[in-house]
């Protein structure tokens, strides 16, 4: 089984709605590391040297290769990323290999099976 690490950058108020849409999608779970601090195209806003930004989230989700784009489809429709500016980015990257996944195999082949 091959598996893609998609990893989401989001406003922290929308971390459970996407957190719902993607296992909705096929994730299985996620590692999210609250408090990130993000800067786009303009630098961030700050009051006497305190920053104004709104708290970010990184959601990390480990996904079986052929629900990947469907997963990560439904982070940037959730998310809104590509409708409001600084919202969120999202990709996914290849994972050469994994472990400690063993017990979710079982399912992700009931999953993938449906999809293909």
């Amino acid at each position: 089984m091959h598996f893609k690490l998609i990893i989401a950058f989001v406003d922290d108020s929308r971390t459970d709605e996407i957190m719902e849409a993607a296992r909705e999608a096929g994730a299985t779970g996620a590692t999210i590391i609250t408090n990130a601090r993000g800067e786009g195209l303009k630098q961030s806003k700050t009051f006497f040297g305190l920053s104004l930004d709104t708290s970010r989230d990184v959601l990390m989700f480990i996904v079986e290769e052929h629900l990947s784009r469907h997963i990560l489809e439904r982070i940037v429709e959730v998310g809104q990323f590509d409708q409001e500016p600084g919202s969120g980015i999202a990709i996914q990257i290849d994972v050469e290999d994994a472990v400690g996944v063993s017990h979710q195999i079982s399912q992700l082949s009931l999953a993938v099976e449906k999809e293909l």
